[in-house]
């Protein structure tokens, strides 16, 4: 009971500690302190599900075997409470009124991934139907973080909440997605923050860079350690540690452009944001090395944790191109690929080598491996995209057969 207890709980922190970081980022976004109360609300959740997983831990030691393989628990679980902390940093730039410049608003427009808050309207095909109709993270590719009805939210919502009209939704996703996702919400057409004509290259447009960069690259990290973990894979372990040595040398270099900006007169709010940002995502890279550490130096993992992250909101799965399917030759671009199956490619393996959140240009070719995260609702979809027919053998495990076997 306890094992299951506790694999339940991990779960559940590692979905409370990401939607904490998508949520601070939307506040960012809207600048809605609001929602940044919200995040704060949820550290002290994440802070009640640590202390209790710290219990059953040491409780579940019955013999000094088994601290090693408890002691990798407890190190994950402290790994996922700073990743709630770092999104309260982040929060804090809204509550506090730090500021940051508007061209950085602009390039999270165009980021991988994108925040979105869209308003349902009445006589939509939103309006008044449970979640459960739209399959929205395959529809759109966006999955509905949160919902803000008057002044009431509701945090992470489930197949059975209907919409209603007024309600505000909160979204993640792929920012392809966004026409269809207001178009089914009967909100008016949305154009992007844009800064006009192109400007000459600043110290500041330097730093904003970046930032965006490391904003990227510290998702990547964390759900490459994650994946690293459910499949104990050395090989992402090293990626990891090669993502968290970038984020390093980046937060350098954004110290430097944002030194340099103040020295040309920046003003000192906004820069002082960028700092909190840079700092924010320099420790998420470092929260994701801790916990590939455990793959790469001990042998002592306890069987939970490969569980608990791979029965999360979002899967991570591994999904080879086969001979023959319909991706093989084209690119991400032409499959669209974030919005048919809702998958979010995290990283390529070809030839031995890993390629890390792929532009949207990358071909794909047979015996590529793809590694992606996204909703368990998606992953036959996905799977077939590749060539591929989900089967359950006799122990319940999922295995891959080829469509044209």
């Amino acid at each position: 009971m306890e094992s299951r207890n506790l694999r339940e709980m991990l779960a559940e922190a590692k979905d409370t500690s990401e939607l904490m970081v998508d949520l601070a980022y939307a506040a960012l976004y809207f600048d809605d302190p609001d929602m940044a109360d919200e995040v704060e609300e949820l550290e002290q959740d994440i802070s009640e599900l640590v202390h209790q997983m710290r219990t059953l831990c040491v409780i579940a030691v019955r013999h000094p075997k088994e601290a090693g393989e408890i002691s990798s628990v407890l190190q994950v679980i402290s790994a996922v409470e700073r990743i709630g902390n770092d999104a309260v940093d982040i929060a804090k730039i809204v509550q506090r009124r730090l500021g940051i410049p508007r061209e950085l608003v602009v390039d999270l427009s165009s980021a991988e991934e994108v925040s979105h808050r869209v308003v349902v309207h009445e006589g939509s095909h939103f309006a008044n139907r449970p979640l459960s109709s739209f399959e929205l993270p395959i529809v759109t590719g966006m999955r509905i973080m949160a919902i803000r009805r008057e002044r009431q939210w509701l945090i992470d919502p489930g197949g059975n909440d209907i919409l209603n009209p007024g309600d505000i939704l909160f979204l993640r996703g792929s920012p392809d997605g966004i026409a269809r996702l207001r178009e089914l919400s009967g909100a008016p057409e949305w154009v992007p923050p844009s800064m006009g004509d192109a400007a000459p290259l600043t110290d500041l447009g330097r730093a904003i860079d970046v930032l965006v960069e490391m904003k990227n690259l510290s998702e990547v990290a964390v759900g490459l350690a994650y994946s690293a973990l459910v499949y104990r894979d050395r090989s992402l372990a090293a990626e990891v540690r090669h993502l968290e040595d970038r984020l390093d040398e980046m937060n350098h270099r954004l110290e430097h452009w944002v030194l340099r900006a103040a020295a040309q007169g920046g003003q000192e709010e906004q820069l002082r944001g960028l700092l909190h940002l840079g700092a924010a995502a320099e420790d998420l890279g470092d929260q994701a090395q801790s916990m590939v550490w455990l793959i790469e130096k001990s042998n002592d993992l306890h069987p939970v944790l490969g569980i608990a992250l791979g029965d999360t909101d979002d899967i991570v799965v591994r999904v080879p191109v086969g001979e023959g399917s319909e991706v093989a030759g084209r690119s991400l671009a032409q499959i669209e690929f974030p919005v048919e199956p809702g998958f979010n490619v995290l990283a390529i393996e070809r030839d031995g080598r890993y390629a890390y959140r792929p532009r949207r240009h990358v071909v794909l070719e047979a015996g590529d491996q793809i590694l992606a995260n996204g909703p368990e609702e998606g992953h036959e979809a996905l799977a077939e995209m590749l060539g591929w027919r989900l089967v359950e053998d006799d122990d319940g495990e999922i295995e891959l057969e080829p469509l044209n076997g």
